[in-house]
């Protein structure tokens, strides 16, 4: 079975990218089943009902999301009501939405996904560790392909979760940096490992975001609108290859496609 993940799409010119790649990916690449980050997808912070649903028509299966998930106030008009919209499992309990999901893919085969936040460098949450042991017992009911979305800041945590979950998970794939790393594994147990698997943003950018305004408050320390960059934009992810019987993963491969448009 073939699975594709995405990292963060950025913005308006994600979105297009996303419509542009997803569908032809999909056919070129025989894909099973698609999973992307969400969590800056409107204006580069945050997600809505409307985005969800376009994101969801151009061939994603389940959105996972992170810290920007509560930026768009509309979200909680849908968190509810769309499974395939995830918000971080280990948000405490009583917050809108949920953390996991199991959906059949094209195939029939079912797929479940679990999403997670990172505590170092970001906001304290349940522990992320101990909520995927609790997710995973729920999930492994109804199947033995599992993929965590672990959105952090720290590659420590990120690699610590990976090996903590090897064996356990069919794949762990860290977001949230933007950045696609190098380290692509297949861990002792069979689990599938990036550190990050970068953006769907525009190459030509710092973080999917316009250059200058970065760079002058970096130099200024002053308060900056940071507009969504438009130029070259990239869909960077993954694809994984996984036994549907095992849950184990074969091959995990970086996946870089040049977009067809540029919209702002």
């Amino acid at each position: 079975m073939k699975i594709l993940v995405i990292g963060d799409i950025v913005g308006k010119s994600g979105r297009k990218a996303v419509e542009d790649i997803i569908p032809s990916l999909k056919e070129e690449e025989e894909i099973d089943f698609v999973i992307a980050n969400g969590e800056n997808s409107a204006g580069g912070s945050g997600i809505t009902p409307k985005i969800t649903q376009e994101l969801l028509a151009c061939g994603i299966d389940v959105i996972t999301t992170g810290d920007h998930i509560w930026k768009r106030k509309e979200v909680l008009e849908i968190i509810d009501r769309e499974p395939r919209l995830l918000r971080p499992a280990n948000y405490p309990l009583g917050v809108p939405g949920k953390g996991s999901v199991v959906i059949a893919a094209g195939n029939k085969v079912k797929v479940g996904v679990i999403n997670l936040l990172g505590r170092i460098f970001m906001k304290p949450l349940e522990c992320p560790f101990r909520t995927a042991e609790d997710e995973i017992k729920k999930i492994s009911q109804s199947t033995k392909i599992i993929i965590v979305d672990i959105h952090a800041e720290a590659t420590s945590e990120k690699i610590a979760l990976g090996y903590f979950l090897d064996g356990k998970v069919s794949a762990v794939i860290g977001t949230h940096t933007h950045v696609q790393t190098a380290d692509e594994k297949i861990l002792p147990q069979g689990t599938a490992y990036i550190t990050d698997i970068g953006m769907v943003g525009s190459s030509n950018s710092v973080l999917g975001r316009e250059i200058e305004p970065i760079i002058k408050r970096f130099l200024t320390g002053l308060p900056t609108h940071f507009g969504i960059a438009a130029e070259n934009t990239v869909l960077s992810g993954a694809i994984l290859e996984i036994n549907p019987e095992t849950g184990r993963a074969s091959k995990i491969q970086r996946i870089t496609y040049q977009s067809r448009s540029n919209s702002s």
